[in-house]
Formats: C-alpha cells, sequence, structure tokens
C-alpha cells in the first residue's frame, strides 16, 4: 500500500490551503462572533444565513474547490477516498471551511446516498440542488426513546399504505434541522416484513421539511451551544405521507446504504478531526512559548513538552490508521473494512480530544472561551465519539470479527 498523496492530491492541497489562509481563516472569528450576534439561542425559528458564507461559496466553486468529496469525476472532483482525505484534513482546521466548499455533513452523506442509490426523478429533485449548494438537508436517523447505539431497537416506522409511504415517530439530533435552508431529509424507519431478517425491515425515505406532519419540536444544545444557524434538532413525524417514489433504493434497504453512507462518512469526520488537532496543537505551541510563569515560557514548566510530543506522536498515528482505512476502503469496499473503519471511529475523537484538552490547559481561561476554536473543536471531538456510533459499539464490532477470525463466531453471554 502507498499513502503518497495522487498527483490530483498533491495539485489540490496547495491551492485549498491558500484559499483557506486568504478568504476563511482570516475572517472566520469575525464571522462566528456575528452569527452569534445575530441568531439568538432561544429562537431558532428566526435563525438566518451570514452573507459571507454565501460569498466565500460562490468563490470556491469559481476557483473549482466545491464537491471535492464526490468520487464522481463530472458531478465532483473524481476523487477516491484516499485521494480526498488530505483535503478533508485540511477544512478540519477551521468550522466555516466545510460547507464553503460544499463538502459538509450531513450533506456529503445524503449527497452520497442520492449519487448512488438515488432514482433519477430523486437526483433531478434532491441531488442537483444540493450538488449546487443551494439548499442543505437533514439525516434523521438517531431516536429519543430507544438505545439508538443498537439502530435495531428504532421505533419510527415507515409502511406502505397503496401509492404512499406513511412516516411515524421521533428522532433528534437530526443535525442542520435549524438551518433556513434545509430543504429536506432522509428518514429512517421500521418496514416491518416477516418474511425477512432484522436488517432487511428498515427504509429511507425522501421527506420534503414542509410536508404535513413534520414537527420540529426544539434545537438540542450541545454544552450549552446550539450551533446556530445549523442546529441539532427534535423533529416529530406524524402521519406524514410521502410518495413511495421517494422511498431510496427500495424498502427494507435502510441498512444496506446506511453502510454504504456511514463508511466514507467516517473517514471524513476522522480526518477533520486529524486537521483540528493539528490546528490545536499549534495553538499549544504558539500560546505556551508566548507566555511566560514563573520565568519561564509555559510550555517549558511542568510536563509540557512531554505533553506536545505525546500529542505528535498520537496525531501521526491517527492519520496513519485514518488513511489506512482509506485506502481499504477504496480497495476492497466498506464491508470489508468494517475493523479499519470502526478503529478510527474511536482513535481520531479520542485523539482529538486529548490534544484540544492539553492544548486548552495551556491557554488556560482563554482556552475554555470563544476566542480560541479549541472549545468547539473539544465539543466536536465529545459529541463524534457517540455520533455514528459510540466508541463501545465499535469496539464490539472489532473485537467480534477478531474472535471470528479464531473460528469464534458467537461468543456465550454475548448480546
Amino acid at each position: 500500500m502507498d499513502f503518497t498523496p495522487s498527483p490530483k492530491t498533491q495539485a489540490l492541497v496547495p491551492r485549498l490551503r491558500r484559499f483557506m489562509e486568504e478568504h476563511i481563516l482570516p475572517v472566520e472569528a469575525r464571522y462566528w462572533s456575528e452569527v452569534r450576534a445575530a441568531n439568538p439561542d432561544g429562537n431558532w425559528r428566526a435563525w438566518t444565513i451570514h452573507p459571507l458564507v454565501e460569498e466565500l461559496k460562490a468563490k470556491a466553486r469559481a476557483e473549482g474547490l466545491w464537491n471535492l468529496f464526490l468520487p464522481d469525476a463530472e458531478l465532483g472532483a473524481g476523487l477516491t477516498t484516499l485521494e480526498y482525505a488530505p483535503l478533508a484534513e485540511e477544512t478540519g482546521r477551521s468550522f466555516l471551511a466545510p460547507e464553503v466548499f460544499n463538502c459538509n455533513a450531513p450533506d456529503t452523506g445524503n449527497m452520497e446516498v442520492l449519487f448512488r442509490y438515488g432514482s433519477e426523478e430523486q437526483k433531478k429533485r434532491w441531488l442537483a440542488p444540493l450538488l449546487a449548494g443551494e439548499i442543505r438537508s437533514v439525516f434523521c436517523m438517531t431516536e429519543p426513546d430507544v438505545a439508538s447505539s443498537d439502530a435495531t431497537n428504532m421505533q419510527a416506522t415507515a409502511v406502505l399504505d397503496g401509492d404512499d409511504v406513511v412516516l411515524n415517530g421521533k428522532k433528534w439530533w437530526s443535525s442542520g434541522i435549524g438551518d433556513p435552508r434545509a430543504k429536506v431529509a432522509i428518514f429512517m424507519g421500521r418496514t416491518p416484513d416477516d418474511q425477512k431478517g432484522r436488517h432487511h425491515q428498515h427504509s429511507m425515505v425522501l421527506v420534503p421539511l414542509d410536508a404535513k406532519g413534520v414537527a420540529i419540536q426544539r434545537m438540542l444544545p450541545v454544552y450549552g451551544s446550539f450551533d446556530a444557524p445549523h442546529g441539532h434538532g427534535e423533529v416529530h413525524f406524524i402521519e406524514v405521507r410521502v410518495p413511495r417514489a421517494n422511498v431510496v433504493a427500495g424498502l427494507g434497504m435502510g441498512f444496506e446504504i446506511a453502510q454504504g453512507r456511514l463508511g466514507p462518512g467516517r473517514i471524513h469526520h476522522c480526518m477533520r478531526c486529524i486537521g483540528a488537532a493539528e490546528r490545536s496543537l499549534e495553538l499549544m505551541v504558539d500560546r505556551g512559548m508566548a507566555r511566560t510563569a514563573f520565568g519561564k515560557p509555559i510550555l517549558n514548566l511542568g510536563g509540557n513538552r512531554e505533553r506536545l510530543a505525546d500529542a505528535r506522536i498520537a496525531i501521526d498515528q491517527a492519520r496513519l490508521l485514518t488513511l489506512y482505512a482509506a485506502w481499504k476502503l477504496d480497495q476492497v469496499g466498506a464491508l470489508a473494512a468494517m475493523t479499519e473503519i470502526s478503529a478510527i471511529k474511536v482513535v481520531a475523537p479520542n485523539v482529538l480530544q486529548r490534544v484540544v484538552d492539553d492544548a486548552m490547559q495551556i491557554h488556560g481561561g482563554a482556552g475554555v472561551s470563544d476566542d480560541t476554536p479549541l472549545a468547539g473543536f473539544f465539543a466536536q471531538a465529545r459529541s463524534l465519539r457517540l455520533a455514528d456510533g459510540p466508541d463501545e459499539v465499535h469496539k464490539g464490532l472489532i473485537a467480534r470479527i477478531e474472535l471470528a477470525k479464531r473460528g469464534h463466531g458467537h461468543v456465550r453471554g454475548e448480546s
């Protein structure tokens, strides 16, 4: 295996980095300050989009830095997962950058679903405006009333009734539901069928957010922040009727689609974690050498140099593991790369959390404020240890695969 960036990646990385240095990083602090001021947390229905983000999106698209995640050469950059990984790392240094390049979650995952599994009608109605950055989308899978770490616990339903599919249930942590540009959700629910196994009784359905019966209840704060104007919401689906043509791929295909969606998405998340960790490390060094206490730079006090070295080692290890997972995903597909994908999903957010925590300690009070991106990076890391499956589920999967290699397909007492 060879992780040397391809010629396409080598050409794109400096262009992406230059764009960020010239257009994004200099304005990001002001941008978020103005976003917070214009979008009070308690009134999400009045959230608005800062004009700067649309201006930056237009510039990025004009420079060809657009839809870099999509492997199709006509609709995207035509990059493999491994080729895209270093670009995802660069965008992870900024909370604004992924959206500017139209490479932000959950839109990327939803676009991949539509690209890989959508009908021509679904692509025309929803994929085209998403690829153009004209609308935003939501993914509704997690539920408030069950342990969502086991997706088969899902209570929400998607039931065929004539030419319609009827949706009922509660979803939460539906990221992006507060964005005024959000127009469509991919809803995952149970489609009971006694003739099929438990992993073939779920469906994904496209739901316009203005459909009758879609009721957004509230936004959910993360460490006290509502992440305006994006938001993570609780939304109820009450006898929502949509045409059967809105079903993605077919009834009962939900879990198969989910695996195809989450594989590349986890690579993207983990590489963005690496980028955030790199920026946190840089901030740690700059702050630690610029501030003195007891006659020495802070970085030379206590065990801070050792923490710095540990951070460098951990970041490089996490990057190599993630690149390996990306390479294997490209070579053999998501199902055959489940160990590697689960491993990075555990490793990368935990590495980011540790590195950010040390950087915050070096910064003192500034580290937990909005004066630096560190508090946001910490919230990102801690949230990602739950999103797309908690650490424990991924470790359990890795353990099952290892046991199966030695002929232990089922372990007594295993749930």
